[in-house]
């Protein structure tokens, strides 16, 4: 209780004016707490508070809450600006976010709160497909997000073209959204971790390698010879005839959207032996041949001709059918002979050359070599089947 009177039970004029001093203090310093604290709104990327301060300016008051900004952060409005009660102070802190952006990585520095504006600062498209929510707050370390543009890409399987707009961060993501599925032998033009890149071509290979295929080919025969000293020397006869054998083979196959691509022997059997051809070989000498006159024919009779309308032919061809002629190049006869031939097989026991023979010595010496050699010396042999 404050006492105004003095001990005698006088009013005191002094005490009462020392109380009044002291009331009107305090309720000056009441009127300037109240005028100086403030209520201002503090929004930290997305977390809002309310905070009482006495701070005169935003980078004051964004200090009394323990908020440590560094040259890289946004504020807003600026530090050095004066708060009033209300203001409402928003800080986006800096952020390094690690960005995949169609498979290509990069670390970005951003002050968006949220995967939306960072999204927004990159400038890509708003139809690309984000890994992370757009509300997503984006951390000040650590943050990733992926990004996938959309592109036009074709899509070639099973006879058939499909061009599509898709944000697909892969080819195999392209596929599996295009609802083709790849057996275990399939091909693919690009692999399946591949990134998508705008226009890109996607061939699909169906492999089938559960096919095989069956073959019988024909074996070739071996040719023997042996030594006859029935035949003279020059002379071959076949004693055997040579047949030839069969190879069956099995072969895996790799079909290529339904063609052979490849083919790999997996067995092979020999179905049937071939059979040896035996030749004999003449080694009995010739006897030596009386040497006839110069240029005449000595005068030997052939035997009955054989083979005749086909040597006609042939002669037809080689020399219009002239069984004297002399070509003056080293042939003669109407099956144009040269010396060394009609000489070996026997010609000159009728005549030194060709041309100085008679029509059925020559078929003669002409048989002799066909059964020799068949129709090879004769560049007109075709004629014969004419």
């Amino acid at each position: 209780m404050v006492k105004l009177f003095t001990t005698d039970g006088k009013f005191s004029f002094i005490k009462i004016g020392t109380q009044l001093v002291v009331l009107c203090a305090l309720v000056a310093g009441l009127v300037a707490f109240v005028g100086n604290n403030k209520t201002v709104t503090l929004n930290v990327d997305g977390k809002v508070t309310s905070v009482q301060s006495f701070g005169g300016t935003v980078g004051q008051v964004v200090r009394s809450a323990n908020v440590e900004l560094k040259p890289s952060d946004r504020v807003s409005p600026s530090a050095d600006v004066k708060v009033e009660n209300g203001t409402v102070i928003n800080v986006n802190m800096a952020k390094a976010v690690k960005v995949s952006l169609d498979g290509a990585e990069k670390t970005v520095s951003t002050t968006a709160p949220d995967v939306a504006g960072l999204v927004t600062e990159l400038g890509v498209a708003n139809a690309s497909s984000v890994s992370a929510p757009k509300d997503a707050q984006l951390a000040v370390a650590g943050s990733f997000v992926s990004i996938s543009t959309p592109k036009n890409v074709s899509v070639v399987a099973d006879g058939k073209v499909a061009t599509a707009t898709t944000t697909a961060g892969t080819v195999a993501q392209v596929l599996e959204d295009a609802g083709i599925t790849l057996g275990v032998d399939d091909r693919t033009s690009q692999p399946g971790n591949a990134h998508v890149v705008n226009n890109m071509v996607v061939k699909v290979s169906r492999v089938d390698t559960s096919q095989t295929a069956a073959t019988s080919e024909e074996v070739a025969f071996d040719s023997l010879s042996s030594d006859s000293p029935e035949l003279f020397k020059g002379e071959k006869k076949v004693t055997q005839a040579g047949v030839p054998g069969k190879v069956d083979r099995t072969f895996k196959l790799v079909l290529v959207d339904g063609r052979e691509a490849s083919r790999t022997l997996v067995s092979e059997a020999v179905s049937v032996q071939p059979v040896t051809e035996q030749v004999a070989v003449g080694t009995k000498p010739k006897p030596a041949p009386a040497a006839p006159a110069a240029g005449t024919n000595t005068g030997a009779a052939a035997p009955a001709m054989m083979n005749e309308a086909m040597w006609d032919k042939i002669a037809q061809c080689e020399s219009t059918g002239n069984w004297s002629i002399n070509s003056g190049n080293g042939y003669y006869g109407g099956l144009q002979f040269n010396i060394q031939t009609w000489i070996g097989a026997g010609g000159g026991a009728y005549a030194p050359n060709a041309s100085l023979a008679t029509k059925a010595q020559q078929i003669d010496i002409a048989n002799k070599v066909y059964a020799q050699r068949g129709l090879q010396p004769w560049g007109c042999g075709w004629a014969a089947s004419s």
